[in-house]
């Protein structure tokens, strides 16, 4: 025998229990790590650039991909490069001044460290970069040389010990306190772990200079020269009227769902855990977005709605199946109870199902073409499905347990 409506077995049980650790955990990683906004909520750049001739689409492909992959290392978020025919480039950065990045892509970043005026390293000698180190007011970043670039560099820097080392960027000298040469890489043996090192004026500035030789040196080169073209600032304001447009309308949809299920159930009772479930879901996906830094834009919000949509729905479908036998005797009824739980769920999974389906070839496509894929599809797409997979597997089981439970 069970106590009716018994809070200590709703609360005991798995599936109440998960999403309370994950609603917990969601707040805090929101609290800690924030939610991440896009180009149209929080502002930014978009640059125009023009490659200095046109190029097939491989070539193209290789400079959107360069381009998005020293963006992203750089530290610029929600970075979007869309290609426009065989010469125009378009990118888009949120939260960034065109000034912040249009020398990193505005640039091929071609590397040269040279002895005597003489080049020993370039680019293309460089097989891996590791992650740059700052102390104080000194910073390195290591790297390893091909079998070939260590040869080269070893019979160039025989003997010149202590000859300083003059480091360049697109012909630009890096540092005007350039390194000597340790002996140990002057003995004309072939090392393959080397590493530029220089000064700055203080941890930032080491930290900054850092930085943007480990993106230029880890990205490579671009293939063809490109140059800026035009270039415009995104203003948040926008944004933040839609953001305060959403919270109206968000206010509005839960005085209409509360409306609705009331009059439709009589039962206030019912009317809080389906509103708790789905802001429960929306806090939730935040959470996960906010630990895999996904940027959340207006087609993300978009998504989210939708995903939340198809939660009320769901949770209908629960509760109509629950209370479709609600004359019949308490052993019968939690009997059926189960049943009709288990299928409305066979329900909610088919059409669950159905959804990710669709959106499933969007998100591939934006994700695998990466920074030139149809990126706010995708995002529309990602989150929806997101929405959706944490509505199945968390709040909705445990909305069924409390309509189980307390639902007479």
């Amino acid at each position: 025998m069970r106590r009716k409506n018994d809070p200590a077995e709703f609360l005991r049980d798995k599936r109440v229990l998960i999403l309370i650790i994950c609603l917990v955990a969601s707040i805090i990683c929101i609290g800690t790590m924030g939610i991440q906004q896009g180009l149209d909520l929080k502002g930014g750049s978009v640059i125009q650039l023009q490659l200095e001739k046109p190029v097939d689409k491989d070539t193209m492909n290789v400079v959107t991909t360069v381009l998005d992959k020293r963006l992203n290392l750089y530290g610029i978020s929600d970075v979007k490069v869309r290609q426009g025919g065989d010469r125009q480039v378009v990118v888009e950065m949120a939260g960034a001044t065109p000034e912040e990045v249009e020398r990193l892509i505005g640039n091929p970043g071609v590397f040269e460290a040279k002895i005597d005026n003489k080049t020993v390293l370039t680019g293309s000698d460089i097989s891996s970069v590791d992650m740059y180190q700052v102390s104080g007011q000194h910073w390195s970043v290591p790297f390893k040389l091909t079998p070939q670039g260590a040869k080269k560099f070893a019979e160039n820097a025989k003997g010149k010990a202590n000859h300083e080392i003059y480091m360049y960027l697109d012909g630009k000298l890096i540092d005007d306190n350039p390194p000597k040469l340790s002996a140990d890489l002057a003995s004309g043996e072939p090392a393959t772990e080397l590493e530029v090192s220089g000064g700055g004026d203080d941890e930032k500035d080491c930290n900054k200079k850092a930085d943007e030789i480990y993106t230029v040196l880890k990205t490579g080169s671009l293939p063809v020269k490109i140059k800026v073209i035009g270039s415009n600032t995104v203003s948040a304001e926008l944004g933040q009227k839609f953001m305060e447009g959403t919270s109206i309308a968000a206010i509005l949809a839960i005085l209409a769902i509360f409306t609705i299920i009331y009059f439709r159930y009589r039962k206030p009772l019912l009317v809080f855990p389906i509103l708790f479930t789905s802001l429960s879901e929306i806090v939730i996906v935040l959470g996960i977005a906010s630990i895999i830094h996904w940027n959340i834009d207006l087609a993300a919000i978009a998504g989210l709605m939708a995903s939340v949509g198809t939660g009320v729905d769901d949770q209908i479908i629960i509760t109509d199946e629950v209370l479709a036998h609600k004359g019949e005797n308490a052993k019968r009824r939690r009997t059926r109870t189960k049943m009709n739980v288990d299928k409305a769920f066979f329900i909610i999974f088919a059409s669950a199902g159905t959804l990710i389906a669709a959106m499933l070839p969007l998100t591939y496509v934006g994700l695998a073409r990466g920074a030139s894929g149809i990126g706010t599809i995708a995002g529309f797409a990602f989150t929806t499905i997101l929405g959706v997979l944490v509505g199945v597997f968390i709040s909705r089981p445990a909305y069924a347990k409390f309509v189980e439970i307390f639902i007479k």
